[in-house]
């Protein structure tokens, strides 16, 4: 028989539920003020009591990708009728695109930022989460010695905001001809995740039997074929999770990328606040840059929820 459930207990049910959804909607009312801000007219973005219904524009995404300056006088009748419908939204908001001696529309910087942020966040997590790994196995199946004092010595290179080592960091990379490089930031972001990938993955690890390997041990393999046939299989869903967390970490960074990064790979967070317009903050253009950046982290991360539901369960750190 099932067990009735008393007053209390329903009484209890419903408060956690309206607990859950409050806690919800806090969490995402930032992620909707920036999404619909990204979509506002200008006049609309800043207006107090705040528009909540409006007719969407994407002036602020074009206004993103191109260079603009304000106009001085409003276009002719013929050049606004030959121009683009693209160009258009912009001219309705009193700013035109700029264009180079041969007519050529001047594009922003703003993809090449985001295109580094894809390639320093990638090869950083990749490189962090790969030996990390190895690492981890490393400590989890033999026997180190000195292992606490070698776990806390990586963990300690995480206890410092990148801000204290900011400037140590940068005339350290301009001696060696490391500033404004993809090389520079992937190193950086490396060395600042290895630290998390490796107390991580070791939860992972040690719970992962040594029997299954000491089996195929047995049966013929080597120590490395074991590890990649049998413990990084058993492992992919605390790999799954860590990328996750490390992939999160690189893409956000912005202290690192401001002060080491100038033009040639800087990544998208210092460029976003630049991108104030002409005259007045430009609020849309910053709203519109921020909502296409934040869409490929939640895409990775709604791709690998499964694993990193379960990574926040599995393999706990336990030191």
């Amino acid at each position: 028989m099932a067990a009735v459930r008393t007053s209390s207990e329903i009484g209890f049910n419903r408060v956690a539920i309206v607990a859950v959804l409050v806690v919800t909607i806090i969490f995402l009312a930032p992620i909707y003020w920036i999404a619909s801000t990204a979509f506002k007219p200008r006049n609309l973005a800043t207006t107090i009591p705040p528009t909540i219904v409006f007719q969407p524009e994407i002036s602020p995404f074009v206004k993103l990708f191109t260079k603009r300056s304000q106009m001085r006088s409003p276009p002719s009748p013929e050049e606004y009728a030959a121009a683009p419908w693209w160009e258009r939204v912009v001219f309705d908001g009193g700013e035109k695109i700029v264009r180079d001696g041969k007519g050529q529309v001047q594009w922003s910087g703003y993809p090449s930022r985001f295109l580094n942020s894809l390639i320093i966040a990638i090869t950083s997590t990749v490189l962090a989460v790969g030996m990390g790994t190895f690492t981890a196995y490393g400590f989890s199946r033999f026997k180190v010695k000195g292992e606490a004092d070698l776990l806390f010595f990586i963990l300690s290179t995480r206890m410092l905001p990148p801000v204290v080592v900011a400037i140590p960091m940068f005339l350290m990379y301009r001696a060696v001809g490391l500033n404004d490089s993809h090389v520079g930031l992937i190193i950086l972001y490396t060395a600042f995740n290895l630290s998390f990938s490796v107390w991580l993955m070791k939860g992972f690890m040690d719970e992962i039997p040594k029997e299954y390997e000491e089996a195929a041990l047995v049966d013929g393999y080597t120590r490395m074929e074991a590890f990649f046939k049998i413990v990084l299989p058993e492992a992919a869903t605390g790999i799954a999770a860590t990328a996750v967390f490390c992939f999160i970490t690189a893409w956000n960074e912005y202290a690192f990328a401001l002060i080491m990064t100038n033009r040639r790979a800087q990544t998208a967070p210092p460029f976003i606040p630049s991108q104030v317009g002409s005259g007045l903050p430009d609020w849309t253009v910053i709203a519109a840059g921020t909502f296409l950046f934040l869409l490929p982290v939640a895409i990775f991360t709604f791709l690998l929820r499964n694993h990193l539901l379960r990574g926040m369960s599995f393999g706990a750190i336990r030191k």
